[in-house]
């Protein structure tokens, strides 16, 4: 069932982050509705994961009615999560002092690029806006050409759902305690910049320069990075500490004295020149055949399609297979309430008249909302 089974969360559609703390919730148990737009009614896909495992509901909330509607289900639910810019929740008549008073137990997780409050924060952005001036893009890429997007993982996902998810579990708990409920502030920014915290302590100790493909962890270092194989596929090597070093010379075959410098940094750019050129040499699976399974701390560099296909991913069923659709499995794993896919993705509105019935609504309320337009 999950760990989070029996908490209830109304989600307000939106887009990336929400979407996917409202699927993690749901992946652990939780029971996740989420809120459409009426004029969005009928859309959808069923293989969005991103949407998956929770049912849909089709509200018009520029009707009174639907708002009164989305009071009542909040006033059950033990959390909310809504990723709108900042006041837009509040013009809709469902902002959290409304929202609280109505549900004093609320948790009210609030998810946005720049947070709630400075001088950016109605602007428009996207994640490789808040990961810029959060410091982590100029951290990323090589030295002679602009900083590198990696994906949307890091703003998104990494310093945006995943710090909305770990707000809204740790309110929970502390509702536990005093019963009451709080507001989370969850930006991008500030997640981003929380990612960080060790590189920032790593200048503290001067072990780490803002300059890009310089550094141990950024692809400087020659032991720490991905090659091309002879077959045009790559393979990663992280053989950081100095017996994961000289096992990976030990496999190569490596003599060259010059790799005994291994952290001499000046010598950094010709070894890694050096391994760009022994690496070309074999293919990705003869690589693999070498290294796969040691303590050189390897493995090949997969894309989306190859990796469910991984004799560890497919041993730990890191993947399933949802009505036809390949997706990453629930994570983390838990020893006795393990969490489940509850459902493939929704329609828009796909489930409204069966969620105001379980959430208490009756045959004649359903029907005054019909009567009005407001679902």
């Amino acid at each position: 069932m999950g760990p989070l089974a029996g908490i209830r969360i109304v989600e307000m559609a939106g887009i990336g982050p929400g979407p996917f703390c409202a699927m993690m919730l749901s992946d652990m148990g939780a029971e996740v509705i989420r809120i459409d737009r009426l004029s969005h009614k009928g859309t959808g896909h069923a293989a969005n994961v991103l949407n998956r495992g929770r049912k849909s509901i089709a509200l018009d909330l520029k009707n009174p009615a639907a708002v009164a509607a989305t009071l009542r289900l909040i006033a059950s639910a033990d959390g909310l999560l809504e990723g709108f810019r900042p006041g837009v929740m509040e013009r809709l008549g469902l902002g959290p002092d409304i929202c609280l008073e109505r549900n004093p137990g609320l948790v009210y997780g609030r998810m946005t690029g720049w947070g709630q409050t400075g001088p950016l924060a109605h602007t428009a952005g996207h994640d490789i806006n808040y990961i810029s001036i959060g410091g982590a893009l100029g951290a990323m890429g090589y030295s002679d050409r602009p900083p590198a997007p990696p994906l949307n993982l890091v703003g998104d996902f990494g310093g945006g759902a995943m710090y909305l998810l770990t707000g809204m579990l740790a309110a929970l708990v502390e509702k536990g305690k005093s019963g009451k409920g709080q507001v989370i502030d969850a930006a991008m920014t500030d997640g981003t910049a929380s990612l960080l915290s060790p590189f920032y302590g790593l200048m503290a100790m001067n072990m780490w320069t803002t300059d890009r493909y310089s550094n141990k962890l950024d692809g400087g270092a020659h032991y720490y990075g991905s090659y091309e194989c002879s077959d045009g596929k790559y393979i990663s090597i992280g053989s950081i500490e100095p017996q994961f070093y000289a096992l990976l010379l030990q496999k190569c075959g490596i003599t060259d004295e010059a790799f005994l410098a291994q952290q001499d940094q000046s010598q950094w750019p010709e070894l890694r020149n050096k391994l760009t050129d022994l690496f070309k040499t074999k293919t990705q699976t003869a690589w693999c055949d070498l290294m796969e399974g040691t303590d050189v701390c390897f493995a090949p560099v997969l894309d989306l399609k190859e990796a469910p296909a991984h004799p560890h991913n497919r041993a730990r069923e890191t993947f399933i297979d949802i009505d036809g659709v390949t997706q990453p499995a629930p994570a983390p794993r838990f020893s006795r309430t393990q969490g489940q896919v509850q459902s493939p993705a929704a329609i828009a509105g796909e489930h409204t008249e069966s969620i105001l019935q379980d959430w208490g609504f009756s045959e004649s309320d359903i029907v005054a909302l019909k009567s009005v337009e407001a679902i």
